[in-house]
C-alpha cells in the first residue's frame, strides 16, 4: 500500500464538555476529517453523542460521515484481585474488534477519519492503546495522530480557581480504585488527583485534615462544583452525587485532596 493509499486517523481531544474547550489545533483537525467514529455509551449518555455532533456541524469544514457504533458492555464490578485486569483486557479486545471493522469497512484509502475524545487522549483513555493493538493484528494498515486536548483534571482546577500543585510538591493522578487500596504512603506530601472513582473512596479519608475540590459533569450547563475540608463536605458531596446520578442516569467526577488548611499555590 502506496502513502497515498494509506488511511489517516486523527485522535481528537474534545475537552470536558465545554465545547469552547476545543483549541484552534483541534478545530483545524476536525476540518481535515471526512469520518467521524462515535462509540455510544448508552441512551442515557444520548446528550454526550448530540454534543459531538453539535461540535461536527459548527466546525466540519466540508461533507463528512458519522459512523456510529455501540461500545461493548464492560464489567466495571471486579476489583485488582477478582480479575479488573482481566476484565479491562476482554472489554479492550472487544472494542479493538469493533474499531477495526469500522476502519476497514468505513474508512477508504487514502481518506481520513477521526476519533473525538473527552478531555485528552493521553489521561485515562483508551483509545490510543486500541489503535495500537488493531495495528499489531497488522489487518488494516493506517498511520494516526494525536492531538491533544483540556482534561477533566486541568478543568477541575480552572473552575475552582486552583493551582494542581502546590510549591515544591508533587502531583499524585490516580483512579479511585488505586487510592481505595491505600493512601500512597510515598507521596504523602503530594496533592492528589482521583478520577474513574464510581465507589467514592473520598468518604474513606475523613479525619486527615484533607481539603476537597470537587466537580461533576465539568464544562457542562449540568456543571457542580463542591470545595471545603472534606470533613465538612462529604456528606454533602455524596448526596448531590447520589441526587444528580438519579436525575442523568450516570455522573462522571473527579477531584483534588490536598493536605489542608489549603497552603499556598503556584
Amino acid at each position: 500500500m502506496s502513502n497515498t493509499e494509506a488511511r489517516h486517523l486523527l485522535v481528537i481531544g474534545i475537552g470536558a464538555g465545554d465545547p469552547d474547550h476545543l483549541t484552534l489545533a483541534a478545530v483545524k483537525a476536525i476540518g481535515r476529517a471526512q469520518v467521524f467514529f462515535v462509540l455510544g455509551k448508552g441512551p442515557e449518555k444520548n446528550a454526550l453523542t448530540q454534543l459531538r455532533r453539535d461540535m461536527l456541524d459548527e466546525h466540519a469544514s466540508g461533507p463528512y460521515r458519522v459512523v456510529e457504533a455501540d461500545d461493548p458492555w464492560r464489567d466495571r464490578t471486579q476489583d485488582e484481585r477478582s480479575g479488573y485486569t482481566t476484565a479491562v483486557h476482554d472489554w479492550r479486545q472487544r472494542r479493538a474488534d469493533i474499531c477495526e471493522r469500522l476502519i476497514r469497512d468505513e474508512l477508504a484509502p487514502g481518506r481520513c477519519g477521526a476519533f473525538l475524545v473527552w478531555g485528552d487522549p493521553s489521561l485515562y483513555d483508551s483509545t490510543l492503546g486500541i489503535l495500537e493493538d488493531i495495528k499489531a493484528r497488522g489487518e488494516v494498515a493506517f498511520d494516526h495522530e494525536v492531538i491533544p486536548g483540556i482534561s477533566s483534571v486541568s478543568a477541575l482546577a480552572a473552575r475552582h480557581r486552583v493551582n494542581l500543585n502546590q510549591v515544591g510538591r508533587p502531583v499524585h493522578i490516580t483512579p479511585g480504585r488505586r487510592l481505595a487500596e491505600g493512601f500512597p504512603d510515598d507521596d504523602d506530601d503530594a496533592d492528589i488527583v482521583v478520577m474513574l472513582d464510581g465507589h467514592q473512596t473520598f468518604r474513606h479519608l475523613t479525619g486527615r485534615g484533607l481539603w476537597i475540590y470537587w466537580g461533576a459533569y465539568i464544562g457542562t450547563p449540568d456543571e457542580i462544583l463542591v470545595a471545603g475540608p472534606l470533613d465538612e463536605v462529604s456528606d454533602h458531596i455524596q448526596q448531590v452525587r447520589a441526587e444528580a446520578r438519579a436525575r442523568h442516569g450516570w455522573i462522571m467526577d473527579t477531584y483534588l485532596l490536598r493536605p489542608g488548611p489549603v497552603g499556598t499555590n503556584g
